[in-house]
């Protein structure tokens, strides 16, 4: 009968219809990212899809500097202010976010245009960058809006709908031979095509207008509030990447596509570690307000979280040479040793997902930073040190040191805020 009347409670029922549309929508996110890049990867080779995967690599640096003024921003400003005043909110957002994403964009494309890469690093890159002047200015604040409602659906449907249709378009420009420069333009094409539907959707809730207006204050708060948030996020996704950034200089873009296409499907696995912290922490962790009993359930999370992945780990390890041979095809053997390694990471990424949830109950945005900060020092120092000594395995070692100094900094934190 509890969970009965929780679930009449149409606050409840919306949070958990959200859970399940994040759910699904992630899991076909990561279906449809190994079924395209065991596709390209095999149409490719391996030489080609290193210099793809690294242009990928550089987007992913880059994206980040388009995340001023985050969601734990701009969310709590829309639920704070009166509903006639969201135009002003989300315009004012949109016109930072539009700046700072129009600014990386015409900087990314200048570096290109001076040799800064690979010639066609620099051609694929160019497509791909275009992204960035959507998916913050445009679907991050529609997104936003969708959140303060807590009802996510058209947003992960059309992301859903609109990823399906991009694997079909690379599979026909597979089909047609299409130079490899021409791939990227598919994702900012996706890009686009999401902005289109959820503005219009937009339009529709509100009478067929936009109604957006900046308002000078509100963007000053904006560009200013959540920089540190803003600051410890690039510092974050910079050590996801430097594994690829530091092998670039360091060994062939073969053996860099083969290092990629290992690490492409760990990726998706330690996902699995951050979808697992976001379905647990509305329950666990932010809704938990005595001291104690949060730092008992931090504990019993980090153990299952641990367990979950050490078995999770251990299926992928003895199954490795299978799994890459049927995604990525023959010439990829050589990842079959580095993604036997690289699953044991997920074991300290998802460690570190867990306990960053106390860092964000909290809003410890300094403790976010010095941690990423702190990890990417580690990681780098590493890298220096091991990619000489053991190539691509080398950067899977400074990976290691880099999580587990995130998670050493994390239960520091734990034992600190929550000490009995």
């Amino acid at each position: 009968m509890l969970s009965v009347k929780r679930f009449a409670n149409p606050d409840v029922a919306r949070a958990f219809a959200n859970i399940v549309w994040l759910g699904l929508e992630r899991v076909t996110q990561i279906a449809v990212a190994i079924a395209i890049s065991g596709v390209l990867a095999r149409y490719f080779g391996p030489d080609v899809f290193g210099k793809w995967q690294y242009a990928n690599t550089l987007l992913l640096v880059l994206a980040p500097i388009t995340w001023v003024c985050g969601a734990e921003i701009l969310v709590p400003t829309i639920v704070s202010r009166p509903p006639q005043e969201l135009g002003t909110v989300l315009g004012s957002a949109f016109a930072l976010r539009i700046g700072v994403s129009a600014l990386a964009l015409v900087a990314t494309w200048a570096g290109i245009a001076l040799g800064a890469t690979d010639p066609l690093v620099g051609a694929m890159l160019a497509g791909l960058a275009v992204t960035m002047l959507f998916r913050e200015p445009f679907v991050g604040v529609i997104n936003a809006w969708l959140q303060s409602m807590t009802y996510s659906k058209p947003q992960l449907l059309t992301s859903m709908t609109t990823a399906i249709c991009k694997a079909a378009l690379v599979y026909l420009l597979v089909r047609a031979a299409s130079a490899p420069s021409r791939f990227g333009w598919l994702w900012a094409l996706e890009s686009a095509a999401i902005s289109a539907v959820l503005l219009a959707y937009f339009m529709r809730r509100h009478g067929g207008k936009l109604g957006w207006h900046v308002e000078r204050s509100l963007f000053r708060h904006f560009a200013t509030a959540g920089t540190v948030f803003w600051l410890g996020l690039i510092c974050m996704y910079l050590f996801l990447k430097l594994d690829r950034l530091m092998l670039e200089r360091a060994i062939s873009f073969a053996d860099l596509g083969r290092y990629s296409a290992a690490q492409q499907l760990n990726e998706n696995w330690i996902t699995l570690a951050l979808m697992l912290a976001q379905t647990l922490a509305p329950a666990f962790v932010y809704r938990v307000q005595d001291a104690l009993h949060l730092r008992r359930n931090m504990w019993r999370l980090m153990g299952m979280t641990a367990l979950l992945m050490i078995g999770g780990a251990l299926v992928l390890d003895l199954l490795a040479g299978f799994i890459i041979s049927r995604v990525f095809g023959p010439a990829y053997e050589g990842a079959i040793g580095i993604f036997r390694w690289a699953v044991w990471l997920s074991v300290p990424a998802g460690i570190e997902a867990i306990g960053n949830l106390v860092v964000l109950k909290y809003q410890a945005k300094f403790v976010l930073l010095a941690k990423w900060l702190l990890a990417l020092a580690v990681a780098f120092v590493i890298n220096l040190l091991m990619i000489a000594r053991l190539g691509a395995y080398g950067a899977l070692v400074g990976l290691a040191a880099g999580y587990l100094s995130a998670a050493a900094v994390n239960l520091y934190y734990i034992r600190f805020k929550l000490r009995p």
